[in-house]
């Protein structure tokens, strides 16, 4: 049974955890057309639709880091958190997704 509440970062945290040098996988879910405007820096590419099948692989080389997952505003990114805890990957949602990071001040690429 999936967990009832999914893990979510703010975009303050996640600043701070990268200003700490903590590591973690930045995973965005968003549509090839979406990745293509902008981007956090850094981030693997894996639309949500192919979450399920794709992550293990995808993910391999990174077996001991939190993965932050993200989208356009938060939703996407909560239901591949909970594709990826049923697999047995540490996962958390970005709050508010990349919208949010942008008004947070935080990075982007094109």
């Amino acid at each position: 049974m999936p967990d009832a509440t999914v893990h979510e970062i703010s975009p303050r945290e996640l600043q701070a955890r990268h200003e700490r040098g903590e590591p973690c996988v930045l995973l965005d879910v968003r549509e090839q057309n979406e990745w293509n405007l902008f981007r956090m820096p850094d981030a693997i590419h894996l639309p949500l639709a192919k979450v399920g099948d794709a992550a293990a692989e995808a993910l391999a080389r990174f077996p001991n880091e939190e993965v932050v997952v993200y989208c356009g505003r938060g939703s996407r990114s909560a239901q591949a958190v909970e594709l990826l805890r049923a697999q047995g990957i540490k996962a958390s949602s970005l709050a508010g997704g990349i919208a949010a990071w942008i008004d947070a001040g935080g990075d982007v690429e094109q």
